[in-house]
């Protein structure tokens, strides 16, 4: 099936091929956010191309140009990340091991891929840090001038190495959420392509490989899976995924995984607005913590987000701040240096078994490496 954008709030059609060669508008005139209306075809493990070692093994699936190979240009081997035991209970998707030390390598390439399929010269992003990364090191693979938004305080490695791969930082003194809006009005000010991971659905298309992974590598799905969720660029892969899964008959819905979606407690206008059952993300004032990739006040995708935590039984749990870096050390002990984000992560996690009992089977990713949150020491006297 041919690919096409559909607002999620009027249901407005735009083709590929002629609209988005000019995306100056994040979302539809109407106010809702694109989706991608793409029906792969069923998940079979017979469709994957087991001698590429990439995400695009996968690409039966994803929502390429039919005939084309511009892919092979733009990937840098992203992806087949290995899953590790912790304990008994946890294992460990290790998605650090990018070529850009993060996750969001996998929507990277596939939006990367599509710009350069469709002639995008330049692009513009906001980022708290590891999509900047990203988004910056597959343009400067794919041949394409970028600029990239980033928030005050954002740690001075994830700057440093979006400055290595050639792109433009901007730093916008404020919040994450007045950062994506600063980046918003260039877009809209100046025509560049918006080159977002959260407003452009082809960033999902990438992320849902994380479960296409998992699932050719254990040949099943655990039954409980952590999920940090920000702007949900992971979760909203991993969601599309599990959907894909249950419309291919290879999961029954009384299978369906216990989903996990953490947020920091000092910014978490997600679970804000589950403990109350609403549509809407509650509107909160983020406070200052060491998730700085969760840190989202005002997720964009926040109504799709909980649409899903509604549908399918989300849980949705806060990080303790004072368990993050415990978590962190605690992981490190074992081998695992990772950014405080995914540390928060699991910080989550072991408050809720703290509170509620074992879980088993668990599967949590670690997003990012740990050196790239790592700040620098601070001077004895």
């Amino acid at each position: 099936m041919k690919a096409v954008f559909q607002c999620a709030k009027c249901g407005k059609i735009a083709d590929l091929s002629s609209w988005e060669q000019n995306f100056q508008e994040p979302c539809c005139p109407c106010g809702g956010l694109w989706k991608l209306d793409f029906s792969p075809p069923p998940f079979d493990l017979g469709c994957v191309d087991t001698n590429e070692w990439s995400l695009f093994r996968y690409r039966r699936f994803l929502p390429l140009p039919v005939g084309e190979d511009i892919w092979r240009s733009v990937t840098m081997g992203e992806g087949m990340t290995p899953i590790i035991p912790l304990d008994r209970d946890v294992s460990l998707k290790m998605d650090d091991y990018m070529p850009t030390l993060s996750f969001k390598d996998r929507g990277a390439a596939v939006l990367i891929s599509h710009c350069r399929a469709i002639g995008i010269k330049e692009v513009v992003q906001d980022s708290s840090g590891n999509a900047g990364n990203s988004v910056a090191a597959y343009c400067a693979r794919a041949g394409i001038r970028c600029r990239i938004f980033v928030p005050q305080g954002t740690s001075p490695k994830k700057i440093s190495m979006i400055q290595a791969h050639g792109a433009q930082v901007e730093i916008i003194p404020g919040s994450r959420d007045h950062c994506a809006q600063v980046c918003r009005e260039v877009v809209q000010r100046t025509g560049v392509y918006y080159a977002s991971h959260v407003y452009n659905p082809f960033f999902y298309e990438g992320t849902k490989t994380y479960l296409y992974e998992v699932y050719e590598q254990l040949r099943r799905i655990p039954k409980s899976l952590f999920v940090p969720v920000g702007n949900g660029t992971l979760f909203l892969g991993i969601m599309k995924a599990l959907e894909h899964f249950l419309a291919s008959g290879l999961l029954s819905p009384g299978a369906f995984p216990q989903i996990f979606a953490v947020q920091s407690e000092r910014c978490a206008p997600l679970l804000a607005a589950a403990e109350k059952n609403s549509p809407h993300p509650a509107d909160i004032v983020p406070a200052n913590t060491l998730a700085e990739g969760i840190a989202i006040g005002q997720p964009m995708r926040g109504e799709e987000i909980l649409q899903y935590v509604y549908q399918f039984g989300v849980k949705v749990l806060p990080a303790p701040e004072d368990g993050i870096l415990p978590a962190r050390k605690a992981l490190a002990e074992k081998g695992v240096f990772c950014e405080h984000t995914t540390a928060a992560t699991y910080a989550a996690y072991l408050e809720y078994v703290k509170a509620n009992g074992r879980l088993e089977d668990v599967l949590l990713p670690i997003c990012g490496a740990g050196l790239k949150s790592e700040k620098e020491p601070t001077p004895s006297p």
